[in-house]
């Protein structure tokens, strides 16, 4: 069974990874978790109140697939835990690691985005954290997988959840036509323009 964790702080913005762990829980048979510092519950920006299953500190990386940090204004805020240590364990170890939004910043400042391909909500966010690797920024409305570490601004959820299960080996028709029908509201607002 596949294993997937999801990093969430208070003020985590809700619909960055919700797509993506119900397709994998639901239609993939992934076993979903959720963790927080402290194992504390936490409330989203739109006010949904969440109690994880565990805490950031009793993350155990043996069998876990995916490691992700969703995004949401506490990374900003000089309150966020340091997931230094964790993310470049994890790294060593094989585990796919994802963020979105400003959980992109929690991957740069962890040096996990100095030799990948990567993109965030924009440049000047991640060159915010001091990180190595600004050469390799995407500039691109859209989730960028490179060496098992996907990246997407927070506007991407539908292409973020495309890459990080392509990235685990899941890659089928039905995938493929129902990421693309929760996408296709991007090209109709675009069309209508």
């Amino acid at each position: 069974m596949t294993r997937a964790i999801t990093i969430l702080t208070e003020n985590f913005a809700d619909w960055e990874t919700a797509l993506l762990n119900s397709t994998a829980r639901l239609y993939y048979g992934f076993y979903t978790q959720f963790a927080t510092p402290g194992g504390l519950p936490v409330t989203s920006s739109g006010g949904m109140l969440v109690t994880p299953q565990l805490a950031l500190e009793e993350i155990v990386l043996d069998e876990l697939d995916l490691l992700m940090v969703c995004g949401g204004s506490h990374w900003q805020s000089g309150k966020a835990p340091d997931l230094g240590p964790l993310l470049r364990a994890a790294r060593d170890k094989g585990v796919v690691l994802a963020g979105i939004c400003d959980g992109t910043r929690v991957l740069a400042q962890a040096g996990v985005l100095d030799t990948v391909r990567h993109t965030s909500n924009s440049a000047g966010n991640l060159l915010e954290t001091g990180y190595a690797g600004a050469a390799l920024y995407q500039d691109v409305p859209w989730a960028v997988a490179d060496q098992r570490v996907i990246t997407a601004p927070g506007t991407a959820p539908v292409t973020f959840t495309r890459e990080v299960l392509r990235a685990l080996g899941i890659h089928d028709d039905n995938l493929m036509a129902y990421l693309a029908m929760h996408g296709a509201e991007h090209g109709q607002a675009a069309a209508a323009r």
